[in-house]
């Protein structure tokens, strides 16, 4: 019974919440109740979150679809991790929509489904096998589709049919993937995972060809080339609280769903050296310059962010391909930093373009003179982003650098800190004009001064937010023992 509460009282909590707000009259035309109750149901999330999280390795089935298919839950540190920021960002995304969206009807619609997806959230950073976290990550796109069609007109409801292609197609290869995984490896999640030479005989070549459609088919969701389209197709135009949350934290499935594949269950040992890992990196590689390039090029500030987040996201994705332990935890602790990063600056695009309605890069020249406090959040994220030191992104970088370096990937280990560094570079570019624009126009700029009030429950998320992410580069220690922990249940 004690694990029944602890591992399924946080998945279960926000969904019945959610549900609740959905489908009750008495929220239709009270905000004040409707509000409340938001802010009364994430206090009792996070205290229940808290509690399961101190029960490590408390387990619960759910039920079996089959003999051999149980809907199994397992608290472990990987799921942890990803689980407190998940809660982190929610609650920051949250407070921050209370004053960004409009009164009316699609407000209820909008806390409906952002409690059931935070409830899909937790289940899946809390999933034992892959049965379960497949599951789960269908359910997630699905349900996660209301909040970018949010505004409901043609340009939304076409991103949000994007967005549903991509990740069913992106789901339906690891479906693949689990269809010959279930007949000769371990469904279950297993430290340093179950495959091998040894064990696979003649079927391990194939079955390499599908732990690489496996990482293709959740690097869908991370924004892997060839399918990151969807990206900056669905980040634009969702609600700015929204667009932080898919960027910040639901793309970030994806890389769990990553790291659950070739760690927990083929394992970096079969899949060290081979084909498998070069062309995994290179794509990622790719990746990080590509969406480097494309932000850089970009004109509108949200779809230069959503390619930003194309290209941060391979940074992850390249640590992860090293499969060296520094490599992996620079991994994991970018994100961390992201994360907090890329919710503080769509939480400040979205602040900046509620105030003045526009939404190009161009259009911002003097914001800073109307809203210094979300400039001065956006720049201090931007920081992190690009790697400067004291940020938590300064650090994650430094350990990925290590990573690679330290690999035995020939002539990979040295390319990988060069686009690394290249990148860091043009995210520099595409970052600092925005800032050193909106404190200094210059003289010829036609700037109206007229300062706009910045409501506490707008940018008390962000310096929240941009707080913790400088608290983990000054402070990197505390977090590192919980990555170690993490990181060591890799195999590597």
């Amino acid at each position: 019974m004690e694990n029944y509460i602890a591992v399924m009282l946080p998945i279960i909590l926000p969904i019945l919440l959610g549900l609740f707000v959905l489908i009750n009259p008495v929220y239709k035309h009270n905000r004040r109740f409707l509000i409340g109750t938001i802010i009364a149901s994430g206090v009792l999330i996070v205290a229940v979150t808290v509690s399961a999280l101190d029960l490590e390795n408390a387990e619960y089935t759910l039920f079996y679809l089959t003999r051999a298919l149980p809907i199994d839950f397992k608290i472990d540190v990987l799921g942890r991790f990803f689980t407190v920021i998940v809660t982190t960002c929610w609650i920051a995304e949250t407070v921050f929509s209370f004053r960004y969206l409009p009164e009316n009807e699609t407000e209820r619609r909008f806390h409906g489904f952002n409690l059931i997806v935070l409830g899909i959230l937790y289940a899946l950073g809390f999933s034992g096998n892959l049965m379960t976290f497949y599951m789960f990550y269908e359910l997630m796109t699905i349900l996660s589709m209301p909040l970018v069609i949010h505004t409901m007109d043609h340009e939304a409801v076409m991103a949000g049919l994007k967005y549903l292609f991509f990740s069913f197609a992106g789901a339906y290869c690891a479906l693949f993937g689990f269809y010959f995984v279930q007949h000769d490896l371990n469904i279950a999640f297993t430290e340093g995972g179950s495959a091998s030479v040894a064990l696979l005989g003649d079927k391990a070549p194939f079955m390499l060809a599908v732990a690489f459609i496996m990482i293709l088919g959740f690097g869908v969701k991370a924004g892997l080339f060839p399918m990151h389209g969807w990206l900056p197709t669905a980040h634009p135009v969702a609600p700015a609280p929204a667009s932080a949350f898919l960027s910040g934290i639901i793309v970030k499935m994806g890389v769990l769903g990553t790291i659950r594949t070739v760690y927990y269950i083929f394992g970096a040992d079969f899949l060290r050296g081979t084909w498998v890992q070069y062309t995994w990196m290179g794509l990622a590689l790719f990746t990080v310059f590509m969406g480097s390039m494309l932000a850089y090029r970009e004109k509108i500030l949200k779809k230069r962010l959503a390619y930003s987040t194309v290209s941060q996201l391979s940074y992850i994705l390249f640590g992860l391909a090293a499969m060296d332990a520094n490599a992996a935890e620079g991994a994991l602790l970018h994100v961390l930093a992201h994360a907090f990063i890329k919710s503080t600056l769509f939480l400040c695009a979205g602040a900046m373009i509620h105030a003045t309605g526009k939404i190009r890069v161009e259009d911002f020249k003097g914001i800073g003179k109307k809203m210094p406090i979300t400039l001065w959040c956006f720049t201090i994220a931007s920081l992190g982003l690009i790697g400067i030191p004291p940020t938590a992104g300064f650090i994650s970088k430094w350990y990925l650098c290590v990573g690679a370096l330290r690999s035995p990937l020939g002539s990979l280990s040295y390319l990988g800190p060069v686009v690394l560094l290249v990148s860091a570079a043009l995210t520099a570019g595409y970052l600092l004009p925005i800032t050193i624009h909106g404190f200094l126009p210059g003289r010829d700029a036609v700037v109206d001064t007229e300062p706009v009030h910045e409501h506490k429950t707008m940018v008390g998320p962000m310096i929240a937010l941009m707080v913790l992410m400088l608290f983990a580069g000054l402070f990197p220690g505390y977090i590192m023992q919980f990555i170690d922990a993490a990181v060591s249940g890799f195999g590597l």
